[in-house]
């Protein structure tokens, strides 16, 4: 993790030639120092993930957008820490915002089945109320005077979470950040989903991502790479705690997080669930005496 990332919350600070930051004051062990909301553009701008609904993050924004038009509002997947604030900026601005979809779009079938089993989901909470405007397919690109930026559908950590790309530099959401991996939590998450986004990405060859928490990962390639083999791991360890007979989903994490603190337990939990919904999917394991968090689970 980066210590010296800490900028000044609600103050825009340029990060390139048509590019600016502006740091919501919501710090949490989720969020790290705050969501980032990014300004593209100078006369003509798009807004890429306004942020939680909170009035200083309204006001610090307006005050950056200054007398420039707000082309578009983007938002990268319909958490509380992104979302909740789009409405009420486009309200001050006339702009439209523009999302793959709204907190139940572009989910697994599996994870539609979990959900209607009143599966809830962890983290950061989601903005269930959250609509766009308009909805942007996968490849579609919006412009704006002297930008351009293409939408990429990247689920995984959610499934309506969206990347936006301009040239070689990603505004990655909460898929790839430098300083965690991403949350993947049933329903809203989904590790195969997350992996095939991961894989996809790696495909090109990017100069910079700019996540929605912490510092621009500097080398997106090594961190694709690290976060897939991370999950890799993860799966590996499972299975191989899966050797000695079934157990549940709690008695996994205690053994895998054995070093973790037990306060970070239900996170984890859940992040082992994400695995063991992947795992049976691909008949690796079997759950028994149906898919859920309570279920035994035992290699196929």
């Amino acid at each position: 993790m980066d210590q010296t990332f800490d900028p000044v919350r609600g103050r825009a600070e340029t990060l390139a030639a048509g590019l600016r930051r502006v740091l919501a004051p919501n710090p949490s062990p989720m969020t790290y120092r705050g969501t980032n909301t990014y300004l593209v553009g100078e006369d003509e701008l798009a807004v890429i993930d306004p942020g939680p609904a909170d009035a200083r993050h309204l006001d610090a924004l307006l005050a950056a957008i200054g007398g420039a038009r707000v082309r578009c509002i983007l938002v990268t997947h319909a958490h509380l820490d992104h979302a909740p604030l789009a409405r009420p900026l486009a309200e001050a601005t006339g702009a439209e915002v523009l999302a793959f979809g709204d907190a139940r779009a572009g989910r697994s079938a599996i994870m539609r089945r979990l959900a209607d089993a009143e599966l809830a989901g962890g983290g950061e909470g989601v903005d269930e109320g959250f609509r766009p405007d308009r909805e942007l397919a996968d490849e579609e690109e919006v412009a704006g005077d002297g930008w351009r930026l293409r939408a990429l559908h990247t689920p995984g950590h959610m499934g309506n979470h969206m990347c936006f790309a301009w040239d070689d530099v990603l505004f990655s959401g909460d898929l790839v950040m430098g300083w965690a991996s991403s949350l993947v939590s049933p329903p809203d998450g989904d590790v195969s989903d997350f992996m095939s986004s991961c894989e996809r990405l790696a495909r090109f060859p990017w100069r910079v991502f700019h996540p929605g928490h912490g510092a621009p990962v500097a080398a997106p390639a090594d961190r694709l790479d690290w976060l897939l083999e991370h999950r890799r791991g993860r799966e590996r360890e499972i299975l191989s705690a899966l050797a000695d007979g079934a157990a549940d989903c709690a008695t996994l994490t205690r053994r895998i997080y054995a070093g973790t603190p037990p306060s970070l337990w239900p996170a984890a939990e859940r992040n082992v669930f994400a695995h063991l919904v992947d795992l049976a999917m691909r008949e690796e394991v079997q759950a028994r005496p149906e898919l859920s968090p309570g279920a035994f689970f035992e290699r196929s």
